[in-house]
């Protein structure tokens, strides 16, 4: 589902191999302007990496894009929830 974040909305998918995550895909990133982007790249391939890692959505936040991990988290939990794995 889409997570609304006070900056805009985030959504993922995920894609899996089996049961494992084997990449996350942004459907949504936040988008109020120039400076959500460039959270949003800091930001999503560092997220990503740690989901591909912990195979879950117990995962940590990045520094200085509060916004953009709740709503990645949250929509990634419900594509998990989803996904049944």
């Amino acid at each position: 589902t889409v997570a609304n974040t006070s900056y805009g909305p985030m959504q993922v998918q995920l894609v899996y191999s089996g049961k494992k995550i084997t990449n996350v895909n942004v459907l949504q990133r936040t988008n109020t302007g120039e400076l959500s982007v460039q959270i949003d790249d800091n930001a999503i391939p560092k997220l990503t990496s740690e989901v591909l890692t912990a195979q879950s959505a117990r995962i940590d936040a990045v520094s200085g894009a509060t916004a953009t991990c709740q709503g990645y988290i949250q929509s990634l939990q419900s594509a998990i929830d989803a996904g049944g794995a």
